[in-house]
């Protein structure tokens, strides 16, 4: 199955908004009765069924779980009239705005309260903090319950009652003509706002809504071993609804920091050290740090070469939800002296005497040495 935010468009942090936009493009462009592809129409209908739903979103940006077979089982294009969907209705919304009285028209009688929407904020982790996990304080600007009214939206608690300019149904209707034929369209009603509800003595702290812009303050548990990108929910700490409806939830994406020392390998990491040119033809140990906190002491056996892979065992991230650490693997490299005295200089000539390597010093280079060898 290709991947769900390139079939419809959209970048993977898009608003539901910005999904839902794309999707309406798409479904117009490959509907099978405006001349387009039906089995491109099914793919991008499964698209919004996923990342229309907070919650399977959510799974599929953790896990590439996106209910197709493979994954979960089931009818990739069973999302008309399952779960999760809403039905042929909520197709016919996305796909001409609400037409036909499908999506919440008159024709369905009075709106049931929409809930707030789902509010995503990123957090920054260092590799320290996913070794062990952390308690990470989240602070967001985001619509609340009206601390005047209660969330009711009313001054004096009365529960809101049906518009009476759509009749609570939250949508005014037109008919129009299309290559379709007749349609009947629907857009938000702009006395309740789409809520399909109001309240006859509107609240003074928040004029009718139910709802201020509040900042508010969240503590979320981060496991350790979590990854790039892993969303955490927090249920019901997103945008509250209107006149007293259940709110969104709030999601905390990961972001990873660079770290000046490690780079991340799944559960392993990657390191650098730098070992001196007698240490790695005669070993001997170098002591490097962890994201544990702690030093460790690391064999170099003699005749490393540059290059070689030496590995730390479980010095490195935990998986999700525990389990074994991952290594910390060194990739060596051999420092070669460039400030050598004269005595030093003597004592590797004469190593190199020793061993019949013939030094460029000495008059007889390399390509002095390959000429003497043709000859």
């Amino acid at each position: 199955m290709p991947d769900l935010y390139e079939l419809l468009g959209v970048a993977r942090d898009a608003s539901s908004d910005d999904v839902k936009k794309a999707y309406r493009r798409a479904a117009r462009e490959h509907h099978p009765d405006a001349g387009g592809d039906e089995e491109t129409f099914k793919k991008v209908t499964h698209a919004y069924q996923v990342l229309s739903d907070p919650e399977k979103r959510a799974r599929y940006d953790r896990f590439g779980d996106d209910g197709t077979p493979g994954t979960r089982g089931g009818d990739p294009f069973s999302g008309f009239g399952g779960a999760g969907f809403g039905g042929i209705g909520d197709v016919i919304d996305a796909f001409f705005g609400s037409a036909f009285g499908g999506g919440g028209g008159a024709g369905r009688g009075p709106q049931r309260a929409q809930p707030g929407r789902d509010v995503l904020v990123p957090t920054e982790l260092t590799l320290e903090q996913i070794a062990s996990g952390v308690h990470r304080e989240i602070e967001v600007e985001v619509a609340s319950g009206c601390d005047v009214c209660g969330g009711s939206g009313s001054a004096s608690g009365a529960p809101a009652a049906a518009c009476g300019q759509c009749g609570g149904a939250g949508q005014v209707q037109k008919v129009v003509r299309t290559a379709f034929g007749q349609l009947a369209t629907a857009a938000p009603c702009a006395a309740c706002r789409g809520s399909g509800r109001t309240v006859s003595d509107p609240c003074t702290g928040c004029g009718g809504d139910g709802r201020t812009v509040q900042r508010r303050s969240y503590t979320v548990d981060i496991p350790a071993g979590v990854d790039e990108g892993d969303r955490l929910r927090v249920a019901g700490a997103g945008e509250a609804g209107r006149q007293g409806a259940p709110s969104g939830d709030l999601y905390v994406e990961v972001r990873i920091a660079e770290h000046e020392l490690f780079e991340r390998d799944g559960r392993d990491l990657l390191a650098e050290v730098s070992v001196p040119v007698t240490q790695a033809a005669l070993g001997g140990t170098v002591t490097v740090p962890t994201v544990h906190g702690d030093d460790v002491e690391v064999e170099v056996p003699a005749g490393t070469q540059p290059g070689a892979v030496l590995r730390v065992r479980q010095a490195g991230l935990p998986g999700h939800g525990g389990g074994r650490r991952g290594d910390l693997r060194l990739l060596v490299r051999v420092l070669v002296p460039t400030d050598l005295d004269g005595e030093q200089r003597d004592l590797l000539q004469q190593l190199a005497e020793l061993r019949g390597e013939h030094l460029a010093s000495q008059g007889r280079g390399l390509f002095t040495r390959l000429r003497e060898a043709f000859r």
